[in-house]
């Protein structure tokens, strides 16, 4: 997976496999989702966006089947995610 850490105050990392297809969002409330059949230009388009918010709702969000894996949890990275997210 390629992961990435973003500027934004809706998510915290990205991270892609492009064999899957599968792209793995963190968010600043530290749930973690995965969503499936995601095309390579659309993982490439949330990097590129100056929004990652406004893009994951608009392009991703109810467009591909997901599953989270990780619930919010106040424990999860705690300091590390609230300093990127904090903005």
């Amino acid at each position: 997976m390629r992961v990435a850490t973003v500027e934004s105050t809706t998510l915290a990392t990205v991270d892609y496999d492009e064999n899957l297809k599968r792209l793995q969002l963190e968010f600043c409330s530290r749930a973690v989702y995965l969503y499936f059949g995601v095309p390579a230009a659309v993982y490439e388009g949330l990097l590129d966006a100056p929004s990652k918010g406004r893009y994951f709702n608009g392009t991703i969000r109810g467009r591909y089947p997901y599953r989270q894996i990780l619930g919010s949890n106040p424990v999860l990275q705690g300091a590390e995610v609230s300093a990127r997210c904090d903005r």
